[in-house]
C-alpha cells in the first residue's frame, strides 16, 4: 500500500505532533507564574501588597461568587455585601470561639455558613425571578446588615459592632505580615478558582447554564430546575463569604457591618459585568479594572493639574472619568473585558 498523505496522517500522530509540543510550553507558562506570584512578597512594597495586590485577589474571589449565581446560573442578586459580612461575622466568630480550629478550616466553614444564608435568601427565585429577584436579595442586603448591628453577640459585644482580625497563623506560620496576608490570599484564590473551574465544565455547570438560558425549557427536559438554582445561590454565596473574610481579616484588619453594604454588593456586580458574566477569567479583569483604574487615574490627574484642584474635586472628577469608562465599555463591548481579550 502507498503511504498515507498528510491529509490522511491518522489522528493519534496528529495530536502527537500538534498537541503534544504545546504542552510543554503551558507547563513553563504555568511554573512562571507561580514563581512570579511566589516571588512577589520579596520585591513588592508593602504598599503594593496591602493597597493593590490583596484588594485585587479578594474582589476577584467575590465576583467569582457572584458570576457563579449570576453569569451561569443566570439568578440576579444584590445581596453580594450581606454574603460577605455573613462569611467575616462567621469565621470571626469560630476563630473567637473554637480556637481549635485551624485557619483553614474557619474559612471554609464560615463560608459554608454564608451559603446556608445564601441558601435561605435564593428560596424567592424558585417563585420569582429579574426585578423581583433582585428586590428580593436587595431586602435581604439590608436586612442581614441590621441583624448585625443590632444583636451585638455577633461582634463579641463590641462598640459599634466592630470585629477584629484575630492572628492569622497556619500551622504556627505567622501570616499577619502583608507578605504572609498575601500568600494566604492566593493560596485562596488558586484553589477556589480550580475547583470552580472544575464546576462550571462538570454536568452542574452545563445545568446552570441551562436554567439562565430559558427554566422553562430546561424543566420540560428533565432538568431539576430548583435544585439548580438553590445550588447556584449556596455555591456563589460560599465563595463570597469567604472572600468577605479574606476582606476583613487580610485586607482591612478591623471592619463592621456598614463595610459590606449596598455600595460593596454594586461594586461585585460591576467586576463581573465589566469583566463578563459567565467567564471565570472576567472575575479577574474586571477586578483588576476595579482596582487599578482609580489609582491610574488618581495619578494621572495629579500629574496633569498638578495641585490646582482640591482633593475633593479631584475625587468626584475621578468618580465621573471612571463611571464615564464603564458606562462606554457597557456601550461598545456588552460582553465584557474578557470577551474583547478572546478576540484579541
Amino acid at each position: 500500500m502507498p503511504p498515507a498523505s498528510a491529509s490522511m496522517m491518522p489522528a493519534p500522530a496528529f495530536l502527537r505532533r500538534v498537541i503534544v509540543p504545546i504542552l510543554p510550553a503551558r507547563a513553563v507558562m504555568l511554573a512562571l507564574l507561580v514563581a512570579t506570584a511566589l516571588a512577589v512578597p520579596a520585591i513588592a512594597s508593602d504598599y503594593w501588597l496591602n493597597a493593590i495586590l490583596i484588594p485585587f485577589l479578594i474582589m476577584t474571589l467575590a465576583g467569582l461568587g457572584l458570576n457563579l449565581t449570576m453569569g451561569y446560573a443566570g439568578q440576579a442578586s444584590l445581596g453580594t455585601g450581606a454574603f460577605m459580612a455573613a462569611g467575616a461575622y462567621a469565621t470571626y466568630n469560630l476563630l473567637l470561639r473554637v480556637p481549635e480550629l485551624p485557619l483553614p478550616v474557619s474559612l471554609v466553614l464560615g463560608g459554608l455558613i454564608a451559603g446556608m444564608v445564601g441558601l435561605v435568601v435564593g428560596l424567592p427565585s424558585l417563585r420569582i425571578k429579574g426585578f423581583y429577584l433582585v428586590a428580593t436579595t436587595l431586602a435581604a442586603q439590608f436586612l442581614i446588615e441590621w441583624v448585625l448591628n443590632q444583636y451585638p453577640w455577633f461582634s463579641n459585644y463590641a462598640s459599634s459592632s466592630t470585629i477584629s482580625a484575630p492572628r492569622l497563623a497556619i500551622a504556627g506560620y505567622d501570616l499577619s505580615r502583608p507578605g504572609g496576608r498575601y500568600l494566604l490570599t492566593l493560596g485562596t484564590v488558586v484553589l477556589v478558582t480550580a475547583v470552580a473551574w472544575r464546576l462550571v465544565r462538570s454536568q452542574t455547570g452545563r445545568i446552570w447554564m441551562a436554567v439562565r438560558d430559558m427554566d422553562t425549557a430546561a424543566a420540560v427536559i428533565g432538568i431539576p430546575v430548583v435544585q439548580a438554582k438553590l445550588k447556584a445561590f449556596f455555591v456563589g454565596a460560599t465563595v463570597c463569604g469567604i472572600a468577605g473574610a479574606l476582606w476583613a481579616f487580610a485586607y482591612l484588619g478591623t471592619v463592621d457591618a456598614r463595610s459590606f453594604d449596598l455600595d460593596r454588593s454594586f461594586q461585585v456586580m460591576f467586576v463581573i459585568i465589566i469583566g463578563g458574566m459567565g467567564s471565570l477569567a472576567g472575575s479577574f479583569i474586571g477586578a483588576a479594572f476595579i482596582v487599578l483604574l482609580p489609582i491610574l487615574l488618581s495619578h494621572v490627574a495629579g500629574i496633569a493639574f498638578g495641585g490646582a484642584i482640591d482633593g475633593g474635586q479631584l475625587q468626584n472628577l475621578q468618580h465621573i472619568l471612571f463611571g464615564g469608562l464603564i458606562v462606554w465599555l457597557l456601550i461598545h463591548e456588552p460582553d465584557g473585558l474578557s470577551a474583547l481579550a478572546s478576540r484579541l
